[in-house]
C-alpha cells in the first residue's frame, strides 16, 4: 500500500519535530520536513503530495502563498494552516483559496493528529471515488449460483475448498455461464470478505487506457494529468480483483501485469515509488486459453502464473436438470425488477426451456424470461409467450442421453402440426381466421406455425 506524504513546513525547527512526532503516529503516513518555504514550493511542484502543512507567517514566503501554489501544482492536495496570530480576516482568506483547516498555535497535539487524519482520510476516499465513478462495474443481475445437478454440486465444493485459500485462480467458460458469480462466491467466503472485490472488464477499456487504469498515475505523467489518480490495483488493496476477460488484454500490458502479479508491488506511470498491494487476483476468460497461449496470443508466463487453481464451468446445456431451479430462483427477483407479481411458467413452457441448449447460457435464459414476463398478460408463461426461435430448436444439441428422445418427440411434433395444420385448412378453404379459431390458437401463432412449415393459405383457396 502506497505512503501517504505529508510536508510541514515551518520556519521554527522546534516546531517542525514537533509535529514530526505527532504525524508520525499515523499509520502509513511519511512526515517530509521544509524550513525554506521557497524550497517547499518547488517540491509542491515536483513530488507526489497529500497534504501540506504550513505555518502562515514565515520570511520571504507566506503560507498563503504556499497555499495558492499548492493549489495550483495539485488541485487535490490538502492544506492544514498553522497560525501564532489568529484573525478572522485571515481564516476567511485560506478556506476562501480551499485550505482544508486552520489550527492556532500553540495546539493540542491530539488537535493536529485528529485534523491531520481527517485530511488524509478524506483524501483516499476522494481518490477512491473518483475511481468508481471512472470505472463502473458490471454485473450479473439474475442472482446467486444456483443449482442441483452433479456439475453444480461439484463446482460448489470445489469453491468452497479455494475460497478458503489465498491463492490467484483462473475461471474458464463459456460466456454466460455465470463466471463473476464464481469469482464473488470465492470471494466472499475468503477472508478477504470484509475488502473490495472489484471487477474490471479487461475487453471493455481501450488499450491506451488500460496502463493508466490499472496503476494509476502520478501527477504530470502525461499532458492533463493535474493530479495524482490511483488505479485498480492499489483500490484493490487487502481484496479480491477479478480481471473478466483476460485473454483480451494486449501483449504488453500482459507483460507489465505479469511483474505487477509476481511481485505485488508496481509504479504508477510517472511514479518513481513502488507501490506494494496485498490482493488476490482472479481472473476468467470465455476463450480457448491454451489455444491463444500455443498461437502466441496470450503469454505462456502469466498464463501458468493466474492458472494456479482452475475452475472450468459447465455450459448450460450440460446440466439442463438445473434450468427449472434457475427459473424458480430469477422470477422473483425479474417480477421486483418489472414492478408487477411474479408469473409462473406453464409446464409445456418448462419443457421446452429444458430441451432447449442455450447456447448463451444462463444469462440467454434470463433474458428470454424477462422477455416473456414482460409480454405475459395472465401470469403464466406459455408457448405463445416463448421465442420462436426457442421453440423451433428446442431439442438441439442437448447431451445424447436425452437428445434421442427430444429428437424423437420433436419429429412426431412437427409431423403432427403441419398434418393437422393442412387438413385444418383444407376444411377452411384457406380462410386463416377461421382455422384460427377452430384450432383455439391466437392467430399470430397460427402464421408462425405455417410459416415455420412453409405453408401457404392460397393452397387451399378454391
Amino acid at each position: 500500500m502506497r505512503l501517504q506524504r505529508v510536508l510541514v513546513v515551518d520556519d521554527e525547527a522546534g516546531l517542525l519535530e514537533v509535529c514530526q512526532d505527532i504525524l508520525s503516529r499515523l499509520p502509513d503516513v511519511e512526515v517530509l520536513l521544509e524550513r525554506d518555504p521557497r524550497r517547499a514550493a518547488a517540491r509542491l511542484g515536483s513530488e507526489v503530495l497529500d497534504l501540506l502543512v504550513t505555518d502562515i507567517r514565515m520570511p520571504e514566503m507566506s503560507g498563503v502563498d504556499l497555499l495558492r501554489l499548492a493549489r495550483e501544482a495539485d488541485p487535490g492536495m490538502l492544506v492544514l494552516m498553522l497560525t501564532g496570530f489568529p484573525a478572522i480576516e485571515t481564516a476567511v482568506e485560506t478556506m476562501k483559496l480551499g485550505a482544508f483547516d486552520y489550527i492556532v498555535k500553540p495546539f493540542i497535539p491530539d488537535d493536529l493528529l485528529a485534523t491531520a487524519s481527517r485530511a488524509l482520510e478524506q483524501r483516499r476516499l476522494r481518490d477512491e471515488n473518483r475511481l468508481l465513478v471512472r470505472h463502473v462495474a458490471r454485473t450479473y443481475r439474475f442472482g446467486n449460483l444456483v443449482g442441483g445437478s452433479v456439475a453444480m454440486r461439484f463446482m460448489f465444493d470445489l469453491i468452497e475448498r479455494t475460497a478458503a485459500t489465498d491463492t490467484d485462480v483462473l475461471v474458464v467458460g463459456e460466456s454466460g455461464t455465470g463466471k463473476e458469480l464464481v469469482a464473488r462466491s470465492l470471494h466472499a467466503n475468503s477472508k478477504r470478505r470484509d475488502k473490495r472485490f472489484v471487477p474490471v472488464d479487461c475487453g471493455a477499456i481501450p488499450d491506451d487506457l488500460l496502463e493508466n487504469e490499472f496503476f494509476g498515475h502520478d501527477r504530470g505523467a502525461f499532458s492533463g494529468a493535474n493530479e495524482a489518480t490511483i488505479g485498480l490495483l492499489e483500490f484493490a488493496e487487502g481484496g479480491t480483483l477479478f480481471l473478466d476477460e483476460v485473454g483480451e488484454l494486449p501483449l504488453l500490458l500482459q507483460a507489465k501485469l505479469l511483474r505487477a502479479i509476481q511481485e505485488r508491488r508496481f509504479r504508477r506511470l510517472g511514479g518513481r515509488h513502488e507501490i506494494q498491494v496485498d490482493v488476490r487476483i482472479i481472473a476468467a476468460t470465455n476463450r480457448e486459453i491454451e489455444e491463444e497461449v500455443r498461437a502466441k496470443r496470450f503469454r505462456e508466463d502469466l498464463y501458468y502464473r493466474i492458472n494456479v487453481l482452475r475452475i472450468d464451468m459447465p455450459p448450460l446445456r450440460a446440466h439442463a436438470e438445473d434450468v427449472p431451479l434457475l427459473v424458480e430462483s430469477m422470477i422473483p427477483a425479474m417480477a421486483r425488477e418489472l414492478g408487477r407479481e411474479p408469473v409462473s411458467v406453464g409446464a409445456e413452457a418448462l419443457e421446452v426451456l429444458c430441451s432447449y441448449s442455450w447456447p448463451g447460457n444462463v444469462r440467454e435464459l434470463q433474458n428470454m424470461l424477462k422477455r416473456a414476463a414482460t409480454l405475459d398478460r395472465d401470469g403464466v408463461i406459455g408457448l405463445d409467450d416463448l421465442p420462436e426461435q426457442i421453440i423451433d430448436r428446442a431439442g438441439e444439441g442437448v447431451p445424447s442421453a436425452k437428445g434421442g428422445f427430444f429428437r424423437a418427440r420433436q419429429q412426431r411434433l412437427e409431423d403432427f402440426e403441419q398434418s393437422y395444420l393442412r387438413r385444418l385448412l383444407q376444411t377452411c378453404q384457406g380462410d386463416v381466421a377461421v382455422a384460427a379459431r377452430e384450432a383455439m390458437l391466437p392467430r399470430g401463432t397460427f402464421y408462425r406455425l405455417m410459416k415455420k412449415y412453409g405453408i401457404q393459405p392460397d393452397e387451399f383457396r378454391s
